[in-house]
């Protein structure tokens, strides 16, 4: 039995891999933007206040969160404490992490008490390292 030729017996299947690239820049591109707006879901969410010296701070592993909103609520991360639980955390972190940080940030409209009240715990315990976090004005 004789076959018949045709065009399409010498063509070789190849790999396209440009489809391949577009998909990975896709995929490198959607986790960037998963990862930056990760990095401001460690506390709860506060109007924070407007400065203009503000400046960037990189984030570190180490790194504790406090809130207190407008009604005056303290926040150890997400979850609600209150200033004697605060403190027994604080301290439980210190021994954790004798290096690291810890980052207040106060609602605009809070008790300006309440925020001293926490930085005052902080620094009871020997914790140096506190950023205050704030927004950056627009000149």
């Amino acid at each position: 039995m004789a076959r018949l030729p045709t065009p399409w017996a010498r063509v070789r299947p190849r790999l396209e891999i440009i489809p391949f690239i577009d998909v990975m820049f896709f995929l490198l591109a959607t986790f960037m933007m998963v990862s930056l707006t990760m990095l401001h879901n460690a506390g709860v969410e506060v109007k924070l206040p407007k400065m203009g010296t503000a400046s960037g701070v990189d984030a570190q592993p180490e790194e504790l969160t406090v809130s207190v909103n407008r009604d005056g609520q303290i926040f150890e991360g997400r979850a609600p404490v209150s200033l004697g639980q605060l403190k027994a955390r604080l301290a439980e972190w210190r021994q954790a992490a004798p290096e690291g940080r810890v980052i207040l940030q106060g609602d605009y409209g809070c008790d300006f008490g309440k925020v001293v009240e926490v930085l005052d715990a902080a620094r009871a315990l020997g914790i140096e390292r506190l950023i205050i976090r704030t927004e950056k004005s627009e000149p």
